[in-house]
Parts: structure tokens; sequence; C-alpha cells
């Protein structure tokens, strides 16, 4: 069984999302540009990170992660990727509103669970076989995990950006202990790579 593992895009002071989301601006204005310059500006100096990011064997995500709307589905909307999103894996996608699974071009299929963080985990763990499990974020879904001692490694990317509000990362997580694997600074982002201690 592979690791349960998760990376995050951040700013210094924690924030995973801004303020001011919605269906144009999943990450708030203007703070999917600045903390994920690193990907985009830089892809070739940080190509390792950026493959890390999709090379999983399956994947978990909140509702969020995955569309702007709440309360029952949109069934026309596939998520903010267009016909062949990154994943070319199963992606299971934290909900309280049941969905069929929708498949996409290049192997992605979004399975929509309403039982919670350990159903999907347990789901994703079958799909993925022996290859990790991504924990895709938002940051929400991320917390739940840290604080059910669930995630077995933690891959923050640091932009030099303060937010100042927004949606952040160990909010409601309770005591963690994480131990340092890796640390790589970049000219836009900062990697670092931390396994979390069990109890």
């Amino acid at each position: 069984m592979g690791k349960v593992t998760c990376g995050i895009a951040v700013s210094v002071d924690g924030y995973a999302a801004g303020p001011n989301q919605g269906p144009e601006l999943p990450f708030g204005e203007g703070v999917g540009e600045s903390l994920h310059r690193w990907m985009f500006e830089r892809a070739e100096e940080n190509a390792a990170e950026v493959a890390a990011l999709s090379s999983a064997g399956a994947f978990v995500m909140g509702r969020n992660m995955f569309g702007p709307g709440r309360g029952e589905w949109d069934l026309d909307w596939t998520g903010w990727w267009g016909p062949e999103p990154p994943y070319h894996a199963p992606v299971f996608v934290l909900t309280h509103h049941p969905r069929e699974s929708v498949e996409m071009a290049g192997g992605t299929t979004f399975h929509f669970v309403t039982g919670g963080v350990v159903e999907a985990l347990d789901r994703a763990r079958a799909a993925a076989g022996d290859q990790d499990v991504a924990i895709a974020g938002g940051a929400a879904t991320v917390n739940q995990y840290l604080a059910a001692g669930l995630l077995d490694e933690l891959r923050l990317h640091v932009a030099p950006v303060v937010l100042g509000r927004g949606e952040r990362l160990f909010e409601g997580v309770g005591r963690t202990e994480l131990v340092p694997v890796e640390v790589r600074p970049t000219e836009l982002v900062t990697h670092l790579r931390y396994s979390v201690a069990r109890g």
C-alpha cells in the first residue's frame, strides 16, 4: 500500500485560497496566480514538484476544489480543467449531494463520495493499489485529513506572498508533529516536504 500524501500551495501566512471566491475565481481574486506562478512561469525549474502533484494512483478532493456550486449538482459542470483533467486516475470528490461518476478524457474519472473522509480514502486506496493516494485539496479537505491523522506526507509549496485572509491551512487541525524531510528554495517558491508523525 502506498502513502497518503498532499501537495498544496500556500502563502507565507498560511492561506491556500483567498476571499472573493466564485465560479470564475476558484482561489479568490488574483490568488491562484500568486500562489501558482512557479508552476507556469518556472515549470522547468520546478518540474519534479509539478510532476509529484499528479503522480498518485488516486486522488481525493473537496467539492470546492471540483467546482463552484453548492447544493444540488449542475450536471453540466465537470470540473475546472476542461475535457482532459490533469489527474489521469480516479478522483474521489467529497460532497453531501450524490452524483453519478463522471468519466473524462485521459483516464480521469470523478467519483462523488457522501460518506466522509474515511470512506473517500478507503475507496481511493482500493483504486490506487500499491500507488500513493494524494489529497488534492482544498485547504478544508487537507485540514480534515490532518486532524484525523490520515496523512503520511505533506508537501508545502510556499509562495512569497502575504494574503492576509482567506482559507487557512492547519485551521482546526490541533497539535500535529511534522518531521522535516526536504527543503528546496527556488525563485518563486520554497518547497517543503514533511512526514507527518503518528501518535
